[in-house]
């Protein structure tokens, strides 16, 4: 019941801001008012449901899109990206007041002829028509194009941009100027954690490519369900990442309000029985949706079917949104991880930037690396971060295991695997509040004493307990996986990885206390000199370890370990005999032994054969 009037209240405060006309609601809004993770799911997915993507020549096409558009419905928000293929490609992301005036431009648009093969009468060779949202605005004839210009005109004009390029990330020039031209390493901070952290125009795509999946089968299944997790939507995703997707066809990765009702039905769905096991079956339909995805999908390209790992998956590309996706049936831990990690960044507003500037600094040292391998994961440090701040003596984040005690039935979720992922979604009802006062600059530098001075050869780390355990196995970093505490988040990371990451916390250690000691610099040497976290940062072109440096031909053969002349001493030299006949003797001795040693193997490859003559015959 709660669940289902927060959901009334939510919708209601979304008209109000239809009418409204706010830009960019579905981030500010979750500030403002603190929604939690399946209100700001489900905003988001209600924004997708009110959106379209077009193609168009460039941002100047702008006005006259805005004019044909107006038509459908009052339009919101307009925000313009590029994606670079053979040629610089321009696209707007439309949002309308209301899911039905996007339903009315995507009814009224037309297919392709020349690909839907509708001219010719055949389909052979050409494309499938798909409804879709993503669209593109062709070149009106003259006669039209004049009438629409003299329509706007006199109706009204077209409401500004809300962004343009908008998902274009920072050069790196361009934020190394920003960080010098700040006032403190405070600012500098929160400056990187506003210039790399993913925007509203990157989480409303992503909802979109995640509505894309979710109606191409909604005819045959009508409550299916592709929700978005991991850094897409957990607040600690930067400019560009990948997506996250889980698709289920039962739409319950969240509690669902229709469950009590249908329980009363007397009338029950005939369904198909599954006569393999649950991994086979998952694996074949997974099979399935990657051959949807590839054959109708529009901007769907480069699909590839990673079936046989731990949690099967479909990696594809989308080229009208620039964007790579992970599509999963099977991982409904990771989506209330992400909640989890939501519940925390929302908790206290230091979290998200302290965890984007340590990513930061472990790329620039290169201890993280976008190739899978024997290196620290961005997921790994964040546990890093957030088993810190409940380290502190006036703690930031509480222990998940307090989050569990204060569950109730309401929100008790176990996967399909019998993984039980509950814990407490409402943090009043948990009553934990910080009364740690320090600032970013100041955690930041605890961040790196507290791991130069941490004992990572005996102690596993346990977000859970909120404190250090005995660590269960010989692995070089234990870090308990919150929600499968069996498993060891870190368990890929090497000794020598583990080694170089304490290095590097001590080293980052010096240098940020030389820096919070060192305030005497003018404003015009800040913005002259490299000062701050951009001497904490190195050149991450420079740094960054690449897969093959860790294949290198041995520094050392173990033949160079041995002087040529000592081998050479090594070998017996030749004896010369002074009597014939003791030359003879030994000889004779050695002729002897050669013969015994021969014997000997033709006997016991005769028995071999023998037994299994035997054998074969019995």
């Amino acid at each position: 019941m709660n669940t289902l009037m927060r959901r009334a209240l939510l919708l209601m405060h979304s008209r109000t801001y239809c009418i409204k006309q706010y830009a960019v609601a579905g981030t500010e809004a979750a500030a403002k008012g603190k929604l939690n993770y399946e209100e700001f799911i489900d905003s988001r997915h209600q924004q997708a449901q009110r959106s379209i993507v077009v193609q168009v020549s460039s941002e100047k096409s702008y006005p006259e899109l805005y004019n044909y558009c107006s038509r459908f419905g009052h339009i919101v928000t307009v925000q313009h990206y590029c994606v670079q293929h053979e040629d610089v490609l321009h696209y707007m992301l439309l949002e309308y007041a209301s899911a039905g005036e996007a339903t009315a431009a995507i009814t009224s648009s037309a297919y392709n002829a020349e690909l839907s093969g509708s001219s010719s009468g055949s389909g052979s060779g050409c494309g499938v028509p798909v409804r879709s949202p993503f669209l593109w605005f062709r070149a009106a004839t003259a006669g039209a194009g004049r009438r629409g210009q003299a329509k706007l005109a006199a109706n009204h004009k077209a409401l500004p941009l809300s962004t343009i390029d908008g998902t274009r990330p920072p050069t790196h020039d361009y934020l190394q100027e920003l960080l010098r031209g700040a006032n403190s390493i405070e600012q500098q901070l929160q400056l990187l954690y506003d210039q790399t952290r993913l925007n509203d125009l990157g989480v409303r795509m992503r909802f979109l490519a995640a509505l894309q999946v979710q109606e191409s089968i909604s005819g045959m299944f009508p409550d299916a369900l592709a929700q978005p997790f991991g850094s897409s939507v957990n607040g600690f995703g930067k400019m560009g990442c990948d997506l996250d997707l889980i698709l289920r066809f039962d739409g319950k990765t969240t509690a669902n309000g229709l469950d009590s009702q249908r329980e009363a039905s007397r009338l029950i769905y005939h369904t198909k029985e599954n006569l393999s096991n649950g991994r086979s079956q998952t694996q074949r339909q997974m099979e399935c949706i990657g051959d949807v995805l590839h054959l109708f999908l529009p901007g769907v390209c480069h699909v590839r079917r990673i079936l046989q790992a731990r949690v099967p998956i479909i990696k594809y590309h989308h080229e009208h949104l620039d964007l790579e996706v992970d599509l999963s049936m099977s991982n409904l831990t990771g989506f209330y991880m992400s909640e989890l990690l939501y519940m925390f960044g929302e908790l206290d507003s230091r979290v998200r930037p302290l965890t984007f500037s340590v990513r930061r600094w472990a790329q620039s040292c290169g201890l993280t690396n976008p190739s899978p391998g024997r290196w620290i994961t961005n997921f790994s440090l964040t546990c890093l971060v957030m088993f810190f701040m409940q380290q502190l003596r006036q703690p930031i984040l509480p222990a998940i295991g307090a989050l569990a005690k204060a569950a109730s039935a309401t929100d008790i979720r176990v996967t399909e695997d019998g993984i039980n992922c509950t814990f407490a979604r409402d943090m009043e009802r948990v009553g934990f509040q910080s009364r740690n006062t320090s600032s970013l600059s100041e955690l930041l530098l605890q961040f790196f004493e507290f791991y130069s001075q941490f004992d990572f050869h005996n102690r596993a780390i346990s977000l859970n307990e909120g404190r250090a355990l005995a660590k269960p196995d010989h692995s070089a970093m234990y870090i308990v996986n919150p929600l499968e505490q069996l498993l060891n988040v870190s368990k890929n990371v090497s000794l020598e990885e583990c080694e170089r990451l304490r290095i590097e916390v001590r080293n980052a250690a010096w240098m940020l206390e030389s820096e919070v000691e060192n305030t005497t610099l003018t404003e015009s040497e800040r913005r002259e000199q490299s000062w701050g976290l951009l001497n904490l940062f190195k050149n991450p072109e420079k740094s960054v370890i690449r897969p093959n440096m860790f294949f290198k031909p041995r520094m050392v053969e173990v033949s160079d370990l041995f002087d040529k002349s000592q081998t050479a001493a090594m070998t017996p030299p030749a004896v010369n005999y002074k009597n014939a006949t003791v030359r003879q003797q030994v000889q004779s001795i050695k002729a002897a032994a050669r013969n015994e040693l021969k014997q000997l193997r033709e006997s016991s490859t005769t028995t071999a054969t023998t037994a299994a003559k035997t054998k074969r015959s019995r």
